[in-house]
């Protein structure tokens, strides 16, 4: 059974930091790419990062470019979300994602549950 849990979520002040993290059961994560979403009240759900198993390349969203950075540690089956000079507009609920393919892509069919980021000016 394919499962993915987040944690790490929280309340931060503008300017400091968060480390999210993915943990995957039920599948082998080294194969498979891993996408970072993130839904605030009333808005859509976005992508904002994904890391690829082939050669572990990372995508970003632009607004998070420079200041988000994931990554995968495959031996734990985990994967992490470094997220630096938070701002108030980055407050959302943050999922991680896999579609079980190598390479990240547009469609997920597994989700976590989500962890609250907060981040207060």
């Amino acid at each position: 059974q394919v499962q993915l849990v987040e944690s790490g979520g929280g309340l931060v002040q503008a300017g400091g930091s968060l480390r999210l993290s993915c943990a995957a059961s039920g599948f082998t994560l080294d194969y498979y790419a891993i996408g970072w979403f993130r839904q605030a009240p009333g808005k859509e759900r976005e992508g904002v990062s994904c890391i690829s198993s082939s050669d572990g390349s990372t995508y970003y969203t632009d607004s998070v470019k420079g200041r988000f950075a994931v990554s995968r540690d495959n031996g734990k089956n985990m994967v992490y979300m470094q997220m630096n000079s938070l701002k108030p507009e980055d407050t959302a609920v943050y999922y991680c994602a896999t579609n079980l393919e190598r390479l990240c892509g547009e469609e997920y069919d597994y989700w976590g549950q989500g962890t609250q980021v907060t981040v207060s000016s």
